[in-house]
């Protein structure tokens, strides 16, 4: 019997995944990493990005922005728990989604480029979250993955 690990992804607004998978890869702040089952502990910062997870042999890609991960073992069994700003799976991701986040992309930078009074903080979250979306979903577009 193949090892598996139990990986859970959540947003602050709900669970986006949790299963059992054979791999997942994950972009952190110090560079991509792929986690296996019986892995070392870690805690890591998450970059903005795409997570794959390897489910049954298929692809699971999701869009994730900021967060954190952590991996530990216990009872044999290794869990991967993933604390993102934003997660959402590629499949969600529809071309009038894309049209949207492009729209609001460049609302966004029209406002900061007008100096007009901006939250930076915000404007940064946000453009950054449809931007990351864009270039996941094009990059997932042309591969197979489960839907």
């Amino acid at each position: 019997m193949i090892k598996k690990l139990q990986l859970k992804i959540v947003t602050p607004e709900k669970l986006i995944l949790e299963e059992l998978v054979e791999q997942v890869t994950i972009p952190t702040t110090e560079g991509e990493i792929t986690i296996l089952p019986d892995h070392v502990p870690l805690i890591a910062s998450i970059a903005s990005g795409d997570i794959v997870a390897v489910s049954n042999g298929e692809h699971v890609p999701m869009a994730i922005v900021g967060g954190f991960v952590e991996t530990k073992k216990e009872n044999d069994v290794t869990t991967v728990t993933i604390l993102a700003d934003f997660a959402e799976h590629v499949s969600n991701i529809s071309d009038s989604e894309i049209e949207k986040a492009k729209a609001k992309a460049e609302q966004l930078r029209k406002q900061a480029e007008n100096n007009e009074i901006v939250d930076f903080e915000h404007f940064e979250t946000e453009l950054e979250r449809s931007l990351n979306r864009i270039k996941i979903a094009d990059k997932w577009r042309t591969k197979k993955y489960r839907k």
